[in-house]
């Protein structure tokens, strides 16, 4: 039968083998961790590069020539910030095969501090309400309206997102950073000022235990704020007529769905390549792969349920949205989207085999990155060529598809590489798999014998 908690390591009963183990994986590194960290850099300048020779060649006063780089800020945003919900989520259940990835999904607050600073210039392309861009939040006169408030009420979002994250991560990661203190020589003083006088009392278990469970509930509401926040002014608002009080529900929705498809796909490359097949095993891949099964079928269902407003109402105005986003020049790129977000889970996970497999949930996760890819390029690219319009109720002038340019490639590139670099280099502090989750599961688990079967694994549950 499979360990509940997915750890495959046998003999390694006592917590001091435990965190031997741990600390010694996470201190090597290899020639494929330094040749990432090496490409990724390198691949990293040239999106730099990209991006500053696009300011001095197009500025940043025609929005339409900035809709892939908006893309680029709402994919990693969908990505990185869904990826931390998969340690909260599965933490507040109180699973035990949680445990051996808790650390790995949490890492990732330090992609969406990350995608704050490459949001920040988007600030300064989306153009202000003085200029007529039409706003959720006011209408009629606006000239006593201070113009940026919408880009404030974003940004504050973004950056408590990123913050609370931050946060949470350095609080879960506290003990381990002690441990690392105590048996490094030259580097006390570094581990130490980062776990804070963290000695393991009581107390400080007590009131972590508690810290922790307050920064995911409240990484979760922001999160939703900030994805209401950022789709609605930075997306919907760009379009005439596009009125759809589901959309910034379905952003955040796939944020989560996403975000379990990053968290697979780090699974399968912390198996494969970075030594910890024995902490990641088949239990991780069953459990998050039915996750991302799930929230395949709701991706079906928020796009569904704002379509077919749109679809039966037939307006002018609903009509031009349709023809923008969907059946008109992006119906590749919706096709896209739809068949690796929805047909492609809905026909593999169907399948027992694969389902129950380690390359099964992993390929699928690629498929449903590869479509939230094509997806984010379908909403924010389309409504960013949408430029002056006379009439702000409907759009009757379709744009044509905008295909990217080689600096809106380099900037992807870059943009992307750029977020999987910061997540490499911070393994190299915090340990990627959590230290103490691992120490503390053998808390909760015993061998009893049971009927005529020799021995079973009997796990307890906390509180």
């Amino acid at each position: 039968m499979h360990n509940g908690s997915g750890n495959g390591h046998g003999g390694m009963e006592s917590q001091i083998a435990i965190s031997s183990d741990l600390i010694g994986r996470h201190r090597m590194t290899g020639s494929i961790f330094r040749i990432s960290v090496l490409v990724t850099g390198v691949l990293f300048l040239l999106g730099i590069v990209g991006f500053v020779i696009k300011v001095i060649n197009n500025g940043t006063s025609d929005p339409s020539e900035w809709g892939y780089y908006a893309a680029l800020v709402s994919f990693l945003l969908t990505a990185g910030s869904g990826a931390v919900m998969v340690a909260i989520a599965t933490r507040l259940v109180k699973a035990h095969w949680r445990r051996s990835i808790s650390r790995a999904s949490e890492i990732f607050t330090i992609v969406v501090l990350y995608t704050f600073i490459l949001f920040i210039p988007l600030l300064f392309i989306l153009p202000g309400l003085s200029d007529g861009r039409r706003s959720i939040w006011f209408f009629g006169n606006l000239k006593n309206v201070p113009e940026l408030i919408p880009h404030i009420m974003t940004a504050i979002s973004f950056a408590s997102l990123a913050l609370v994250g931050v946060a949470l991560l350095w609080m879960s990661s506290r003990p381990d950073l002690a441990s690392l203190r105590d048996v490094s020589s030259g580097h006390d003083g570094f581990f130490g000022r980062i776990a804070n006088t963290w000695y393991g009392t009581s107390r400080q278990w007590f009131t972590q235990d508690h810290r922790i469970g307050i920064l995911g509930a409240l990484y979760f509401m922001t999160l939703v704020t900030t994805h209401f926040l950022f789709s609605m002014d930075f997306s919907m608002s760009l379009v005439p007529g596009w009125i759809d009080a589901l959309f910034p529900a379905t952003h955040a929705h796939n944020s989560l769905h996403a975000g379990v498809a990053v968290v697979l796909l780090t699974m399968f490359v912390l198996r494969r390549c970075g030594g910890y097949d024995e902490y990641i095993g088949f239990d991780q891949f069953w459990g998050l792969g039915k996750l991302l099964f799930a929230l395949s079928l709701l991706w079906f269902w928020f796009w569904f349920s704002s379509f077919i407003i749109f679809w039966y109402g037939a307006k002018p105005s609903e009509q031009g949205v349709l023809e923008l986003l969907m059946v008109g020049p992006y119906l590749p790129i919706f096709m896209a989207a739809f068949i690796l977000n929805f047909v492609v889970p809905l026909f593999t996970m169907i399948w027992n085999p694969l389902r129950r497999s380690i390359w099964g949930p992993t390929v699928i996760a690629a498929s449903v990155l590869a479509g939230t890819f094509f997806d984010r390029i379908r909403l924010f690219v389309a409504s960013w060529s949408v430029t002056a319009v006379e009439n702000k109720h409907a759009l009757h002038d379709i744009p044509g598809l905008v295909m990217p340019d080689v600096y809106d490639i380099l900037m992807w590139i870059g943009g992307v590489a750029g977020a999987i670099l910061v997540y490499l280099l911070v393994t190299r502090i915090v340990p990627v798999v959590s230290i103490w989750e691992q120490k503390e599961l053998l808390l909760y688990k015993i061998h009893k014998p049971f009927h005529r079967l020799e021995e079973v694994l009997v796990l307890g549950k906390k509180d």
